[in-house]
């Protein structure tokens, strides 16, 4: 028996720790939106621009919005 206690609440234990650690990573993946693309020619020292993917489509809706908006008050 590990840490003191039986084999099967370690192991639940173990298998609900895993799932969290899997949906938390995955709900940062899905926030940041990384870009997982690998380019045919790497860029070279200095060129390299990381980009929040999610953020830029987040700002871009956003935008949009106001834009919609500003437009529904002309008319």
């Amino acid at each position: 028996m590990p840490a003191g206690v039986s084999w099967p609440r370690y192991l639940r234990m173990l298998g609900s720790s895993l799932l969290a650690m899997f949906a938390g990573a995955q709900v940062v993946h899905q926030y940041y939106l990384p870009d997982l693309s690998i380019p045919e020619i790497p860029p070279k020292p200095g060129e390299l621009q990381t980009e929040l993917q999610g953020y830029r489509v987040r700002q871009e809706a956003s935008a949009a919005f106001q834009q919609l908006k500003a437009e529904e008050k002309v008319e």
